[in-house]
């Protein structure tokens, strides 16, 4: 019986899922000439204020970035270049890089300020702040001091 770690097995599975993924894509690839799907890995979260959405986009520059904000749905697309030029003649001994064209969406609640959304880029992180609107943001109520005969007549004044 063999003891193997965690972390070895995850390599493992990491290892023959990159494997997989090449094979297929590359046969796609070629079979049609279609770019090559990338998908980015996103992180979504909600502050009190404003919710951030953080994507990896290394290799990709800004400028090749497009950020739309349309019913709610907040979506990213770009194209992320290729490693080597598709003109000159390659002995590719490994390419594990993904490229091609990509897009992400995410929805967000109704209660967004999409006014104030702002993008920053910065070593191959696109971050982005979505500001709640001020009426979807949590807020204290305070509790007013009175006797309740105050109410009472104010209530039975107004009939």
């Amino acid at each position: 019986m063999t003891n193997r770690s965690l972390s070895s097995t995850l390599d493992r599975m990491w290892t023959l899922n990159r494997a997989l993924d090449q094979a297929l894509s590359a046969g796609f690839d070629r079979a049609s000439r279609a770019p090559q799907l990338w998908v980015p890995a996103m992180d979504v979260a909600e502050k009190a204020d404003a919710y951030l959405i953080n994507v990896e986009l290394p290799g990709v520059e800004p400028s090749q970035v497009e950020i739309n904000f349309e019913q709610n749905v907040l979506t990213i697309r770009g194209t992320k270049p290729r490693s080597f030029d598709t003109e000159g003649e390659y002995r590719v001994y490994t390419a594990e890089r993904v490229s091609g064209e990509f897009e992400r969406s995410v929805r967000l609640p109704d209660f967004v300020d999409s006014e104030r959304i702002e993008a920053s880029y910065s070593n191959g992180l696109l971050q982005i702040l979505v500001p709640k609107a001020q009426t979807a943001q949590p807020r204290k109520i305070e509790i007013k001091t009175g006797t309740t005969s105050d109410h009472r007549s104010v209530t039975a004044g107004s009939n």
